[in-house]
Parts: C-alpha cells; sequence; structure tokens
C-alpha cells in the first residue's frame, strides 16, 4: 500500500495524529488541596502497611531458607 493513500484516508477521516511536543496536554482535572492532601496521607499509610509485609516476608523467607539448607 502506498504510504500516502493511507494518510489521505486518515485525513479524509478527520483523524489526526499527535505530533512531538507540540501535542497539548489533556486538562488536569482540578482537585481541592484538602482532597490531595487526604489522599497522599493515605497513600502513604498503605505505602507503610506494605513495607511491613515486605520485611516480613523476607524475614520469613530467610528463616525457610535456612530451616531447609538452600
Amino acid at each position: 500500500m502506498n504510504p500516502e493513500t493511507l494518510r489521505n484516508w486518515i485525513r479524509d477521516a478527520g483523524v489526526s495524529r499527535p505530533r512531538g511536543r507540540r501535542t497539548a496536554e489533556p486538562p488536569a482535572v482540578p482537585v481541592a488541596p484538602s482532597a490531595l492532601e487526604a489522599e497522599v496521607a493515605a497513600l502513604r499509610r498503605e505505602n507503610a502497611e506494605l513495607k511491613k509485609a515486605r520485611e516480613i516476608l523476607r524475614k520469613a523467607a530467610r528463616y525457610f531458607a535456612s530451616e531447609t539448607g538452600w
């Protein structure tokens, strides 16, 4: 297929493709600062819980590895 033919079809369909840095970023949805602060606090709590869980799993893995003699 000729690339020009495809380009014409796309142009006829009214579809434009983004081009590098010239594309506009989609508008950000405004969020209240208190909502952002609440989300950050929740994510920090979740992060702390995940770090604890990861540490427990690491200790368990070390323990079971020493039990089996790997």
